[in-house]
């Protein structure tokens, strides 16, 4: 009985070790590459906290979360000593390069450790007192973290939403201190930010007003909540359409806040939501997984070229009104004359045929045999950009008109289909095509009208892209662009609008705006899914249906992790 006791109680400690050094390697590893040197060149917090810290520090606080997350009616003092373990053994591999890197001379090998890296680990101390004081910050961060996730709820996501709000900000203090100068003072920024960091005055004010305003919101949470339970239909519906109406007129205000450049990014995000919504109709909706889904967006993008081009390419000479209903009409008839021949297919099969239309697309588009029509490789030039009347929408914070009304016009569209009967269809399909059909639904019919409502809202972000950009080439429809939009439904969660907007912010909006680690990109989509899908598998904003299917697995296995315990005492 006793051994039994000793060995409940060392598992968790056991964990904080396997944990520890898992942390300790994926921070070993972003050192290692670059990313901590290249990272600590931005400032967070003014002389006080650097990006590269946090990536640095941030797998030891994760790691710490997930080591206490689970384990329920945990003390105080035993949390802090696991997360504490979990910490310093989190700070051996970072010790040990340290130390080597000052011993021989590893840049050979790893020519991205250097003296920067080194001065960053070791807070620009030598390497006794830099090695001493970095175990010391990730064992407290660690302890600090799991002590906290024994605190109760309300007092937990102040805190969380604090820091959260505090590095978004310090992230992103260039683009604000510059909207602050431009909309308010030179004056006014400089008492908020200095350079391209947070003041340390101001970061700790926007901490303990963040926390406070979550304090202050939890506690009229639930008042709100019993008041709107209590409220009738009519009152429901005013305080609904009063939300539409703020909404409506926040997002019609947006570009006069935001300025050239970042009305540029917000575009970009939007014609990824619109290919992510298309997109989510045929994942998310209907489960036929397409990897070929830039073909549509290719193919709307090349008619309105070619409609709309003021070259020696012309074909139609149309406007962008006349040319835009033909661009979703081509892309969804594609999409149909795609669906034809995958009818029978599923899963990898169906992933394969679809990444190979999207390159044959891609191929023919930089091909000579296509060249008289729409180029070859070099593409079509002198895409007008859209008319309003006698306007010609030029500047960024013009056109961010058109894209959110495709936005919203694709959203209301799906809004709609994921409510009828063809939606619950696609659901139903996606479950089990074998049972669907058994129950009377017609395959055939309802897989091609997911390919065509997806290709149409693709042919039509495609569209919106050629009018942006008013030149378009080849190269700029590569595999990348499928794999990003089916990436941003899965990090935003699949079948979930809500979501893919989510999703685009992150994975289109944020890289738009630090493009000065564009380099590693592609390595942080990466650790991205690895980490959602390891913590988050669901998404970050999942729909109704597929977070309620993930508890019910979760009810289904828990069962049998209970039976298993009582076997290892």
């Amino acid at each position: 009985m006793r051994y039994g006791r000793m060995t409940k109680l060392s598992a968790p400690f056991r964990q904080a070790i396997r944990l520890g050094l898992i942390a300790g390697v994926v921070s070993l590893s972003i050192s290692a590459v670059g990313m901590a040197e290249l990272f600590g060149k931005r400032q967070l917090i003014s002389g006080l906290l650097t990006l590269g810290q946090v990536i640095v520090f941030l797998p030891t606080v994760l790691f710490a979360y997930m080591q206490l997350r689970k384990q329920d009616d945990l003390r105080a003092i035993p949390a802090l000593l696991q997360g504490f373990i979990l910490g310093v053994i989190s700070a051996l591999p970072l010790v040990l390069l340290v130390i080597v890197a000052n011993t021989v001379n590893i840049r050979e090998f790893f020519p991205n450790v250097s003296p920067a890296s080194i001065d960053l680990l070791t807070f620009n101390l030598s390497t006794a007192p830099g090695s001493t004081l970095l175990i010391f910050i990730l064992g407290l961060l660690g302890g600090l973290t799991a002590y906290l996730t024994t605190l109760p709820e309300k007092v937990q996501a102040p805190i969380f939403k604090a820091v959260l709000v505090v590095l978004t900000v310090g992230l992103f203090s260039e683009i604000l201190a510059d909207r602050a100068r431009d909309l308010i003072t030179l004056r006014f920024s400089r008492i908020l930010f200095k350079g391209k960091a947070l003041q340390v005055v101001f970061a700790i004010i926007l901490f303990f007003a963040t926390a406070g305003l979550e304090v202050f919101q939890g506690s009229r949470r639930e008042a709100t909540k019993l008041r709107q339970a209590a409220w009738s239909d009519q009152q429901a519906k005013r305080y609904r359409y009063g939300r539409i109406a703020i909404g409506a007129v926040a997002l019609l205000v947006l570009p006069f806040f935001l300025g050239t450049y970042l009305s540029e990014v917000i575009n970009n995000v939007g014609i990824f939501i619109l290919m992510g919504l298309g997109l989510n109709i045929v994942v998310g909706f209907a489960g036929l997984l397409d990897l070929g889904y830039v073909a549509f967006f290719a193919i709307g993008s090349y008619t309105m070229a070619v409609l709309t081009t003021q070259g020696s390419l012309a074909l139609g000479g149309l406007t962008f009104w006349q040319a835009l209903p033909i661009c979703v009409t081509l892309s969804a008839l594609a999409g149909i004359l795609l669906g034809i021949p995958v009818l029978r297919m599923r899963g990898d099969y169906l992933a394969i045929v679809t990444l190979g239309f999207g390159e044959i697309i891609r191929i023919l588009a930089l091909s000579d045999m296509l060249k008289s029509l729409i180029g070859g490789a070099q593409g079509v030039l002198r895409i007008p950009k859209p008319p309003f009347g006698n306007i010609s929408l030029v500047q960024p914070e013009q056109f961010y008109y058109i894209v959110l009304a495709g936005c919203l016009l694709a959203w209301f569209v799906s809004w709609r289909l994921s409510e009828s009967r063809l939606g619950r269809q696609w659901m139903a399909m996606r479950e089990d095509e074998d049972v669907a059909e058994a129950m009377g639904i017609r395959l055939v019919t309802t897989k091609l009208l997911a390919f065509a409502f997806g290709a149409a809202f693709s042919g039509l972000a495609g569209a919106l892209f050629a009018s942006k950009l008013t030149s378009i080439f080849p190269h700029s429809f590569k595999l990348e662009i499928s794999i990003n939009v089916l990436a941003l439904i899965i990090i935003g969660g699949i079948g979930s609008l809500p979501g893919v907007v989510v999703g685009a912010i992150i994975l289109v909006g944020m890289p738009e705006l630090l493009r000065e680690f564009a380099e590693y990109r592609l390595l942080m989509y990466g650790m991205l899914l690895v980490v959602m899908m390891l913590a988050k598998p669901e998404g970050f904003i999942p729909s109704a249906i597929r977070k309620r299917e993930l508890t019910e697995f979760d009810g289904e296995i828990e069962p049998g992790e209970a039976q298993l315990e009582p076997a290892g005492d």
